[in-house]
This record gives C-alpha cells, sequence and structure tokens, in this order.
C-alpha cells in the first residue's frame, strides 16, 4: 500500500510540476532552433502554421493556422504572436475564430490555410488573404479579411476564385510604393502572380503565369531580383523546394534550381514564406518552412533558416541554431 500511496503521490506532484516547467521553457529559447519544439512566452507550443511575419513599428507579428487540440472542432482559427527578437513570441489572440461561413458551399470538414497579412497604407487598415476550401480543395478560393489594428479581431469580407481562377496554397508579396501581388497556385495551369487593387479587396489584373507546378510560394526581391520559391504539389508530404529569379515581376523567369541538396528533401520541410530583415550592416533574408505531422498538425515544427542569397543563386543552408541582430541583420551561429 505504502509503494502505491508512493506511486500516486509521485504521479500527482509531476502533473503539479508539468505546467510550470514549460512555462518556465520558454526562457531557455536562447535562439531559433529549426525542428525543435517551441514555445510561446506562456509555456504553450507556438501554433501558427503556414503563415507569415508582418513588422509593426519595432515588433514583429506572426500569423499562422492555429491546430491546438483545444480548438473546437467546428472552427477554424488563425493565431497572432509578437516579437521584438524573432526568438521570444508572446501570444496576443486569435485573431480568427471562424465557423463554416457557408455550409451549402463548404463542407464540414472545411479547411482555413496559408494566412497572408498586409498593411494598406491607402485605407489604414491589415488585409488578410488565406486558402478556403472543402473537401478534395475542388473550390479553390480565397478568403478575405480585414481589421483595423495588427492584432485585432479580422472579419470576413468575401471568398472568390481571383480572376476566376483556381487558388490553392497562397503567398503575398508587397511592393515600397504600397503595391500588393497574390501568388497563386491554379491546377492546371501552373502558378499566377496578380495585382490587388488599391484596397487590397480584389484583384485587378493578372501579371505573370508561371507554367510550373508549386504550391508553399514565397517571394522576395533582394538586390535588384526577385527570387520566388515553391514547393512540388506532394501534399503534407516534403519534396525538393526550388527557386527562380527575374528582374521583372512580369519575367521573363530563369529556370528553376534546388534550394537545398534534393535528397534532404528541403530538410523535411516546406517552403511557406520569405521575410527580408534590412539592418544596419546587412540584409537577411530568411526562410520561414513547415515540418508537417500530418496526423499530428498540432505538433508541426518550424524550420526557419537565414538563406544564402544573392547574385541569382538561393540556398538553404543545413538547419542549425542561429539567432540576429534585428537592428543589424547579422547572424550568428550557436550549440
Amino acid at each position: 500500500m505504502r509503494c502505491r500511496l508512493t506511486l500516486i503521490t509521485t504521479l500527482l506532484l509531476s502533473l503539479a510540476v508539468a505546467p510550470a516547467g514549460r512555462a518556465a521553457a520558454h526562457t531557455k529559447h536562447q535562439a531559433i532552433c529549426p525542428g525543435a519544439l517551441w514555445y510561446d512566452t506562456q509555456g504553450h507550443l507556438i501554433e501558427a502554421h503556414g503563415g507569415c511575419i508582418v513588422k509593426h513599428g519595432n515588433e514583429y507579428y506572426l500569423f499562422g493556422e492555429d491546430h491546438s487540440r483545444r480548438n473546437q472542432p467546428d472552427r477554424r482559427y488563425i493565431a497572432c504572436y509578437r516579437s521584438t527578437d524573432l526568438i521570444h513570441w508572446h501570444y496576443c489572440r486569435a485573431v480568427v475564430e471562424l465557423k463554416n461561413p457557408d455550409p451549402a458551399l463548404f463542407t464540414q470538414d472545411w479547411i482555413l490555410e496559408r494566412p497572408k497579412v498586409l498593411y494598406n497604407r491607402f485605407t489604414h487598415r491589415y488585409i488578410m488573404y488565406a486558402h478556403i476550401d472543402g473537401r478534395g480543395y475542388s473550390l479553390a478560393r480565397v478568403a478575405v479579411f480585414s481589421s483595423r489594428t495588427i492584432a485585432g479581431h479580422y472579419r470576413l469580407l468575401r471568398s472568390f476564385r481571383p480572376l476566376g481562377h483556381q487558388s490553392r496554397d497562397i503567398g503575398m508579396y508587397q511592393a515600397r510604393n504600397g503595391k500588393a501581388y497574390l501568388l497563386f497556385e491554379d491546377r492546371p495551369s501552373g502558378f499566377r502572380i496578380a495585382e490587388l487593387s488599391q484596397n487590397y479587396l480584389s484583384i485587378k489584373k493578372n501579371i505573370c503565369l508561371i507554367h510550373h507546378h508549386l504550391e508553399g510560394l514565397g517571394l522576395v526581391h533582394y538586390h535588384g531580383l526577385y527570387y520566388i520559391i515553391g514547393s512540388h504539389l506532394t501534399g503534407y508530404a516534403p519534396n525538393a523546394d526550388v527557386y527562380a529569379t527575374a528582374r521583372s515581376l512580369q519575367g521573363p523567369w530563369s529556370r528553376f534550381r534546388n534550394i537545398a541538396p534534393p535528397q534532404t528533401k528541403t530538410y523535411k520541410s516546406q517552403s511557406g514564406f520569405l521575410l527580408k530583415i534590412v539592418g544596419t550592416r546587412r540584409t537577411t533574408v530568411i526562410y520561414l518552412g513547415d515540418r508537417w505531422m500530418m496526423h499530428r498538425l498540432w505538433n508541426s515544427r518550424y524550420i526557419w533558416m537565414p538563406l544564402q542569397i544573392g547574385g541569382g543563386t538561393l540556398r538553404l543552408p543545413k538547419p542549425r541554431c542561429w539567432r540576429i541582430n534585428i537592428h543589424t541583420g547579422v547572424v550568428s551561429f550557436v550549440p
């Protein structure tokens, strides 16, 4: 009996200290370690998959799919976090907590994924685009949301097919002059780059159709060249992601080349976003990818790494722990 009581006591104590252990876990994060468990400042796993990062003042805001097991099954969630160093993330809120917006159109197991957020300086609103779909991904639409504040409630405005084309995985790009562009996979044609209207709520015109079947799209402008990356159509399974370059969004685009040794399958990740940090000493471009756990999406990991980029070449190095000085843009690697 004494042994049984001791065992029960030990179990109760372990349960009691577990939350405190998780809450303290974030203090151990002194670097970004690709593929590792990553906790927010409250000690919960960061749930922001397939998303993007937006700079606002001196802070960075991370948006992404929230697949937490505590979520209600009839809703889809987009979470928002903020950080000043890209390492320590504070959970803000679920900026989207959406029930099926149209049961006549979307099935019970509908999806909302790949959120991308931009600030519109003309209307002073934050606009979010996401892929919204039903069973079999046959609807292939984008959903458009709007908020007055960066971490506020994003209200669904509508969903549609951009210029009548299919749209599944999406990316977005914003030029320095405020013009914004939607990148979207349009089977069976390839993928497209389209310019948004001035208020970002609709599509103004098609810019380019690239006859290459890619998803997980990301785009950055670096030293006079546009670099676009994407993943082949293998669902949650990783593959050898590729990139191409052009001096204009209209093209012509170069041939596509691997961003990492093909046998690594992009180090078991899928591309999703390119973040450019313009520092006082250097400009760093960061690859934001996901290591998806198909049957445990809540446990999917993040593969974030600074890229080797320039002169028309782009390379994703082997993942290892690193940190960045946000002010200077200088990256350092740590054990």
